[in-house]
């Protein structure tokens, strides 16, 4: 009997071993913690993605008047005690808009990094993506939000405004729709709010880039 129940422990033991680090990693229940953007004020900033990364950095999102101001994202991220989990790994933590206008290339919304010793990961880097959006940004982690955060005020534009992660001739049509007729804001690209030729400039800077 006792070597019956070693097998079985064995089998089990190794079992484990053999599934994939992130799912072992990933199991880290919540998921618990808090998200905040280092900009201080009210204000809704924006950020222009591309998909081939081109875009702003978030430490280069836009207001609404068209200055910028520093929209980077940290994620303290806890376990159920409420203590840090380090080395937590960066492609299980990304961002999604809250009404999914925000199009993201394979694995172009995760954190710049896994979780420090304090368990915090920045996002900070431009990211690799679509679409547009004005809803909130949320973390999530493992698929899910941490519970005590709802969301951040940064919303999202992109040259490709259709959001099929390819700045095409389709791109180009809904562009000069909003160039030459009212105001839209997936057209605003240099967040100013008014669409001129400093948002043709960008966008024509964009024309032809995929995911990498």
């Amino acid at each position: 009997m006792k070597r019956l129940r070693f097998s079985a422990a064995t089998t089990f033991f190794f079992s484990l071993m053999l599934l994939p680090v992130g799912i072992v990693q990933a199991d880290i229940g919540g998921p618990y913690g808090e998200y905040h953007m280092a900009y201080p004020g009210g204000e809704t900033l924006t950020l222009m993605v591309r998909p081939d990364g081109g875009g702003r950095s978030f430490d280069e999102a836009f207001l609404p008047w068209g200055e910028t101001a520093d929209a980077t994202i940290t994620l303290e991220l806890r376990n159920a005690n409420w203590d840090p989990i380090p080395n937590f790994p960066r492609e299980d933590m990304w961002l999604v808009s809250y009404d999914d206008g925000l199009v993201s290339c394979v694995g172009g919304t995760i954190a710049d990094a896994d979780t420090d010793a304090f368990g915090i990961t920045h996002w900070q880097n431009p990211l690799f993506g679509g679409g547009y959006s004005e809803a909130l940004t949320i973390v999530l982690v493992n698929g899910a939000p941490p519970e005590s955060t709802n969301g951040v005020h940064l919303s999202y534009n992109s040259p490709d405004i259709n959001g099929d992660l390819v700045v095409n001739l389709t791109d180009v049509a809904l562009f000069a729709v909003d160039f030459f007729g009212a105001y839209n804001f997936r057209s605003d690209l240099f967040r100013d709010g008014i669409i001129n030729l400093q948002d043709l400039g960008t966008f024509a800077q964009a024309y032809g880039t995929v995911c990498p």
